[in-house]
């Protein structure tokens, strides 16, 4: 009854217009009053010291320090005229580069609203006046900028392995063959699409690909990025850095592109330095709220009351997994992705655990969830970003991003059938 409550409480904050770190905390404060006779002040003091001071979440402000360095940069131009030339002969042509220059800035970034802002600042301009398909440029750079929160370094899946208290190299295991396949799964979209509407062919388009580069040099272009991907993850997969020092690698890479782009400079990294503090300080509140109110559920009983109710319902474990997706899809439609894991995971990962599912693999299936919850109206926030670079209405977006939106659903569907896909490259290191 107490978390009924409290979750009724949250809900009601949150539609009031209230913060969500605030609504966390504010629930917390009310539940212990409420059904508990412990100081909350003390309470709240020593769990939000203690959770932020995690040294877990010391990567964290480093790789969104990262993502705004190469947002202010010229990675993403690099990217798309490197990668075009070896797109041109595929159905769809360079509609792929969409998905390949997110998967690619999503490998050296981890967020999904800079791949998408960064590479939508060069794609939708160029291939629209190439005379793509407007639906498919727009559906294509929502679904694949997505990626940003699967494929690591993601801030997501750090986020959730301190949290969840798992490790965070596993999880970057986790989310590399799902994240490959779903951005695969794009491109044969596109393929199939563009092979029954093929777009015009431009003199740009045919022989060596936009700009007239030729293969050799495109190889040459894509160099830089290739480095600082495998500085990044390299070092942290071949136990030669922790994650807080491939973290520092990846700043120090992002600072070398900007200079050999000719875009760093001191009011760049101001600027890049104020995107990251505003960032951290969000997210630091609202993971104050979570750890607090994690804790409260804690001195309630609730994730035991959980697990007891889960077994005395008895319900099928993929009944409960489709429970879920709606309930994640439902809030992603009102609230920001990284709101809803931190906000649901004390109420979720006890009954996920209950059930018998392997922590990994729930991360990397809650990760692609709140993906889906990136491109739902009316809080979509890929919609939002796509709208702000084309001045598309949000429903005309929204459309466009459906069949991306079935891809992530029916690869929801073989992560269930097939768990290894998430756990498989965890456990062989």
């Amino acid at each position: 009854m107490a978390g009924l409550w409290g979750l009724l409480a949250l809900f009601a904050l949150l539609a009031a217009g209230l913060w969500v770190g605030l609504a966390l905390i504010a629930t917390g404060l009310g539940a212990l009053a409420l059904f508990k006779s412990v100081p909350p002040v003390t309470v709240l003091a020593f769990n939000i010291w203690t959770g932020l001071a995690d040294a877990g979440l010391a990567p964290l402000p480093l790789f969104i320090l990262m993502g705004e360095l190469l947002f202010r940069g010229r990675v993403a131009e690099r990217l798309f005229y490197a990668l075009g030339p070896f797109t041109t002969w595929v159905p769809g042509r360079l509609l792929h580069v969409n998905v390949l220059s997110c998967a690619l800035f999503a490998a050296a970034c981890g967020s999904s609203a800079a791949t998408t802002a960064t590479v939508g600042r060069i794609t939708v301009r160029e291939l629209l006046d190439r005379g793509y398909d407007r639906r498919l440029v727009l559906g294509s750079l929502c679904g694949a900028g997505t990626l940003g929160f699967l494929i690591p370094p993601s801030i997501v899946l750090i986020l959730y392995g301190v949290l969840a208290e798992v490790s965070i190299v596993d999880l970057f295991l986790a989310g590399m063959v799902p994240g490959a396949l779903l951005a695969l799964a794009f491109m044969a979209y596109l393929a199939v699409v563009g092979r029954r509407a093929p777009p015009p062919k431009t003199d740009r388009d045919a022989g060596h690909g936009p700009g007239g580069l030729t293969r050799s040099r495109a190889l040459l272009d894509l160099l830089p990025v290739a480095a600082l991907i495998t500085a990044v993850l390299g070092s942290l997969y071949a136990g030669l850095a922790t994650p807080s020092e491939s973290a520092v690698i990846g700043v120090a890479g992002a600072a070398v592109l900007a200079a050999l782009d000719g875009s760093l400079s001191r009011a760049m990294v101001a600027e890049a330095l104020r995107g990251a503090v505003r960032t951290v300080a969000m997210l630091g509140l609202i993971l104050a709220g979570a750890f607090f109110l994690s804790r409260v559920a804690a001195y309630l009983g609730l994730p035991q009351a959980a697990a007891a109710g889960l077994a005395a319902l008895d319900l099928p474990p993929m009944v409960l997994i489709a429970a879920l997706v709606v309930l994640f899809i439902g809030l992603g439609m009102v609230l920001d992705g990284l709101s809803v894991i931190i906000m649901t995971l004390p109420f979720t990962a006890p009954l996920v655990a209950a059930a018998g599912f392997d922590a990994l693999w729930f991360g990397v299936f809650l990760v692609i969830v709140v993906e889906m919850a990136q491109i739902t109206p009316p809080v979509g926030f890929n919609l939002y970003v796509v709208q702000s670079l084309t001045g598309e209405p949000l429903s005309r977006v929204a459309l466009a991003s459906l069949p991306l939106f079935a891809i992530m659903a029916a690869m929801i569907v073989v992560l269930v059938l097939v768990p290894d896909l998430a756990t498989a490259l965890p456990a062989a290191f």
